[in-house]
């Protein structure tokens, strides 16, 4: 590896160890203020004297070795490419909720010294909040970097036309500079990939020889992978870093578990989606986060409940039959946007831009997404969960399950208020074999910490 190259690997992950790094000293030294000197104490009074900082100060830097160390083993600093802000957030609420575990059990067991508990109880809040307000900065700060080009990853695709097509779509979408595409090797060139072709795929030990990429991106259709073989023995004793774009048949096999039976090994390729403590962990969540946000927002549903009611004819709540989990129709609810006899002439059709049907306030709910806040008692009615594919009428569902692969899998778990595909840039008119796609990526990695990052995503 050149020293370019090197420094290229290096500098991103330095910078977010410092962010990190003064992001837990400045939550640690701020909730020692605010304990000992800050207004706070005439709420709250100090009993037992103030301590002496010093002894602050030294938990201050074991605490922030233990972050440190579980930021690592979340591969946090790892790699200068695949975290963007929405990403971290998840780590950094795991990681300060494992790390101020570790340092009250530190701070119980050590005799030397009795710590304020409060103290500790700040800092586990300040630290969440800090840590993201200094990964948002280094996120600004990298994105600034690498739109000058500094630790860009100029990357060749080889591959599938169809692969290829989809993938430098999708990358489109991607605002965290990941990745710049120089050209495509391909068994021919495709004029709907508004990229320079470069040739045939024999051409690209030659291509690694001249242009010298970063990287190389592979993808293949599942019936190709001999070529990713081959692309693998060409790439031998070259330093390029290599990635694979999986057909949507990798992702759906993805999931597969080695088992044994009498000895003999057998090949799990499918469970059940959500089951025992994955099914119970999810709903639990679903009903102590819809419960408590319906509590908190029904001062906003009733303004918005008022809007909708003196600004057009026709009821408060707009409820329509959706299909969800094993097929079973329910009927979700939203705040109506659109006039009572909106499909009157039409019959069942997807809203389009600029739909004429919708109204004035319509616009607003459906621009915010808050005309769907009401699906929050479809959450806690168990008809729908907070994070899931979004459920589709009956008459579109049939025709999706005859025209697109595996459409079918959607329905193995419950219908949600927002998911992965959504999350990614994927509603609305985009085609939903993408939709798809990402949806059963979803229902097949799932875990708790990705229904919060999607929460998250979704906010931001």
């Amino acid at each position: 590896m050149d020293q370019k190259t090197y420094q290229k690997n290096l500098l991103i992950p330095a910078l977010k160890i410092l962010f990190d790094a003064i992001s837990i000293e400045a939550a640690f030294l701020f909730s020692f203020y605010l304990r000992f000197h800050s207004p706070l104490t005439k709420l709250i009074p100090v009993t037992k004297g103030y301590p002496p900082f010093a002894n602050y100060l030294g938990a201050s830097l074991v605490l922030l070795i233990i972050y440190l160390a579980l930021f690592s083993f979340s591969h946090a600093y790892r790699s200068r490419y695949f975290s963007t802000f929405t990403e971290d957030m998840t780590v950094v609420l795991k990681t300060c909720f494992l790390g101020i575990l570790f340092a009250m059990s530190g701070a119980f067991l050590y005799r030397g010294f009795s710590y304020s508990r409060l103290t500790f109880l700040l800092v586990f809040f300040n630290t969440i909040i800090f840590l993201l307000a200094g990964r948002l900065l280094f996120h600004q700060l990298r994105r600034r970097l690498m739109r000058k080009g500094f630790s860009i990853t100029r990357i060749l695709l080889a591959g599938s036309p169809k692969i290829l097509k989809r993938f430098y779509t999708q990358a489109q979408r991607d605002h965290n500079f990941k990745f710049k595409i120089e050209g495509y090797c391909s068994t021919r060139p495709d004029p709907a990939i508004p990229l320079a072709y470069k040739g045939d795929l024999n051409i690209i030990p030659r291509l690694l020889e001249h242009d010298q990429p970063d990287g190389l991106l592979i993808a293949f259709s599942a019936r190709e992978q001999q070529k990713v073989l081959d692309i693998l023995r060409a790439t031998e004793g070259k330093n390029v870093e290599m990635f694979y774009f999986p057909d949507i048949l990798d992702l759906l096999t993805s999931g597969t578990q080695t088992i044994e039976v009498a000895g003999m090994p057998v090949l799990r390729i499918k469970g059940l989606a959500f089951s025992g403590w994955q099914g119970f962990l999810k709903r639990s969540f679903d009903i102590l986060v819809s419960a408590s946000a319906l509590l908190i927002l029904s001062p906003l549903f009733g303004l918005l409940a008022l809007l909708v009611k003196l600004t057009s004819r026709g009821p408060v709540f707009y409820k329509q039959a959706r299909v969800g989990m094993d097929g079973q129709e329910f009927r979700i609810i939203k705040f109506r946007s659109m006039r009572a006899d909106a499909e009157k002439a039409t019959g069942p059709v997807w809203a389009k831009a600029n739909d004429p049907r919708v109204t004035p306030v319509g616009k607003f709910l459906r621009r915010s997404s808050l005309d769907e806040l009401p699906q929050l008692i479809n959450v806690l009615k168990g008809e729908m969960s907070l994070v899931g594919p979004r459920p589709e009428r009956k008459v579109f569902v049939e025709q999706f399950r005859q025209a697109i692969p595996k459409y079918a899998e959607r329905h193995r778990v419950r219908s949600g208020m927002t998911g992965w595909a959504q999350v990614n840039g994927l509603r609305g008119q985009s085609p939903i074999e993408q939709r798809t796609r990402f949806d059963v990526y979803y229902i097949e990695s799932w875990s708790l910490w990705f229904d919060i990052k999607i929460i998250l995503m979704t906010f931001m």
